[in-house]
């Protein structure tokens, strides 16, 4: 990462002829000592009290769909949004006589958000406060589940969940999604408490089951897009009265700080272009705008036509596969949106875009300065106060530490100007606490110990937490054949010993009752691409007879490993998650089955067991720890996993 310019003391930012006004409890005239600081720039031009005239700006597009150099304010759009607000609500209209909001404007979930300034005090505590989670609530249309959370307990019920809504979208979802307005309200209710979230049991929308997926995708959109014109109404309210006032000072008036440093305020990570362009149509029949911009390079890019219509007719693999990857299945995507008065401008230049639509890839080489050296520019990451990460599970079977990278980047000091009236900045992102106020929504189909670390080390909303706590049946069921699955437990005494304790175990204990054995067809399955290596290297050294499919081995390897594996010439076939993940395959000429680390997917072990079909001997072993819990109960069932875990003896069978 490139040094940043340090930035000027509050002192220097404000010119001499005004009162230096307080930026927070922290602040007096300079920020304390050691804290970067706002670049250097001319106070005159700066520290407008009047809205700049539209101007016409050259705009140099970037090949992944963004721009660069212009400021936050709307000087491509006066027209659309640098008039007084629509009026759509109580709200909306500029009280004249005392220069304030209306009463159910300032009491809203976004303006009691955004307004509390925190202390270095409650930074201090945050991480304490939201490791315990000290109250529980149902899970509505969730079975077996419920959401614990931190802080003070939310209301289970509300006659009016859209009473925080601005006016026009209010009446705009309450005429377009009419009967479906109630599936939505329940995570809606939750986006709306501006705490992080995370959601580890949502049903995808492949699988078609009550339309879970959608529900929860069209609750978070409908959030981003209150948020968003929360936002703005804010800024254009206080445009109009610095207009009418031109010789307003607005130095000592904390009613006019209301911007961050840069525009972005949403961001939307997701693993493929499918996802993305179901988003931006989805945002699109849920916003009341109705001129479009820009469609027809979108429709270009992200295609037309639904998933549904690529899957195969005849196809051999399980559906989940077929309806997951139909469609477009790129990676690397980063587009901004632009909500005005009147439009949905989309591939907007990044710093006049409301919301950011990104893959963890593509966003990652946007912060690295992309493939071909350019100067780093992400400071449009500095002021995102909404985070959405959905499909979190399938990121995780692409590259983790891309997304990690992400979150690492989120709400710096920028390292330019670019064209904020500082004295609008709102006190929490100069004091660098803006990280305290972002709200992160997780969405996956299960949990991880990496979406586990992320949300734990990463997220601190001062707001609080809530996460979901489902009790798991199980997937033995779906065994469609009779196995008898030994599972051995092995000490680890911390996460940090665990891959060691593991490979130790295998090596000492198992592989010595294996190598001496006449018979082939062992499958041996790994979840990590770490464990991939790790035990290709062993056998290697070993002399083994073996081969192997990875995510990164060729069609021709894997076809001829396949056959090798079938044909009994090689004894051992080692497996990785991701290559099954990617390919489904069904590996022929199993008999027995080797479990070195339990897959994060549940359905993917049954999957496994059912290969040893065609064996009459068959065999299946399972290793595993006690720090395996989050794995072991969505296989074997909450409460078996339990006992597993806390019991005296250390093998166990099913039948």
């Amino acid at each position: 990462m490139g040094k940043r310019k340090p930035m000027p003391s509050a002192a220097a930012r404000g010119a001499k002829s005004r009162p230096k006004r307080p930026r927070s409890a922290k602040q007096g005239a300079e920020l304390r000592e050691g804290n970067p600081q706002l670049p250097e720039h001319d106070d005159a031009e700066t520290v407008d009290t009047e809205p700049r005239a539209a101007e016409t700006v050259q705009h140099e597009k970037k090949s992944n769909g963004g721009f660069q150099g212009l400021a936050q304010s709307d000087e491509d759009d006066t027209e659309d949004e640098l008039g007084a607000p629509s009026g759509d609500d109580p709200g909306d209209t500029v009280n004249k006589g005392n220069d304030c909001f209306d009463e159910t404007e300032t009491s809203c979930s976004f303006h009691r958000h955004v307004s509390r300034v925190i202390t270095d005090e409650e930074v201090k505590a945050l991480t304490k406060q939201n490791s315990k989670f000290k109250w529980e609530m149902p899970a509505v249309d969730i079975p077996r589940s419920k959401w614990v959370g931190t802080g003070e307990k939310m209301q289970e019920g509300c006659d009016d969940h859209l009473h925080d809504v601005k006016g026009k979208l209010r009446d705009y979802w309450q005429h377009t999604l009419s009967n479906h307005l109630n599936s939505r309200m329940s995570f809606f209710s939750l986006c709306n408490s501006y705490r992080d979230i995370m959601h580890c049991n949502k049903k995808p929308f492949y699988l078609k089951r009550n339309g879970v997926d959608s529900s929860t995708m069209d609750a978070y959109i409908m959030h981003a897009l209150n948020h968003v014109h929360r936002t703005r109404d804010v800024v254009i309210r206080n445009d109009a009265k610095l207009r009418n006032d031109a010789n307003r000072d607005i130095s000592d008036d904390n009613t006019y700080l209301d911007q961050g440093f840069t525009r972005p305020k949403v961001l939307f990570l997701l693993p493929f272009k499918k996802f993305a362009r179901r988003i931006v149509k989805r945002l699109i029949q849920l916003s009341p705008l109705q001129q479009k911009n820009a469609m027809g390079p979108f429709k270009k890019e992200f295609g037309e036509s639904d998933d549904e219509m690529d899957v195969p007719e005849h196809s051999t693999k399980p559906a989940d596969f077929d309806l997951l990857f139909s469609g477009d299945i790129d990676d690397h995507f980063l587009f901004g949106i632009k909500l005005t008065k009147k439009s949905i401008k989309l591939y907007s230049n990044f710093y006049s875009s409301d919301i950011i639509v990104a893959s963890p890839l593509a966003l990652k080489r946007k912060i690295d300065g992309g493939e071909h050296g350019k100067e780093k520019d992400f400071d449009f990451l500095s002021s995102i106060e909404i985070v959405v990460v959905d499909h979190a599970d399938v990121i995780s079977m692409q590259n983790w530490a891309h997304l990690e990278a992400v979150f690492e980047q989120l709400n710096h000091l920028p390292s330019k100007e670019h064209g904020t009236n500082v004295m609008r900045i709102r006190p929490w992102y100069l004091d660098q606490h803006a990280q305290y106020y972002r709200q992160t929504i997780l969405l996956s189909s299960y949990l991880t110990p990496e979406i586990n670390a992320l949300f734990n080390g990463l997220c601190f909303n001062y707001e609080g937490k809530i996460k979901m706590v489902t009790e798991y049946a199980g997937v033995l069921p779906k065994i469609q054949l009779e196995a008898r699955q030994v599972y051995e437990r092995f000490d680890a005494s911390s996460i940090a010993e665990a891959d060691d304790a593991r490979f130790d175990y295998f090596c000492n204990k198992v592989y010595p009752k294996i190598q001496d054995l006449d018979e082939g067809g062992l499958l041996l399955f790994v979840s990590s691409y770490f464990e991939y290596i790790r035990i290709s290297n062993f056998l290697k050294s070993k002399e083994a007879s073996f081969c192997r499919i990875g995510e990164a081995t060729s069609q021709q390897d894997i076809s001829r490993s396949r056959l090798w594996f079938f044909e009994g010439k090689k004894k051992i076939l080692l497996y990785s998650e991701r290559s099954h993940f990617y390919h489904r395959y069904k590996i022929r000429g199993t008999n027995h089955l080797l479990i070195y680390s339990l897959p994060g997917r549940k359905e993917f072990y049954p999957e496994l067991v059912n290969m040893l079909g065609e064996s009459e001997n068959r065999k299946c072993n399972v290793l595993f720890s006690r720090l395996d819990l989050l794995k072991l109960e969505r296989i074997v069932g909450t409460s078996s996993a339990r006992r597993l875990i806390s019991s005296d003896k250390s093998m166990f069978v099913f039948c």
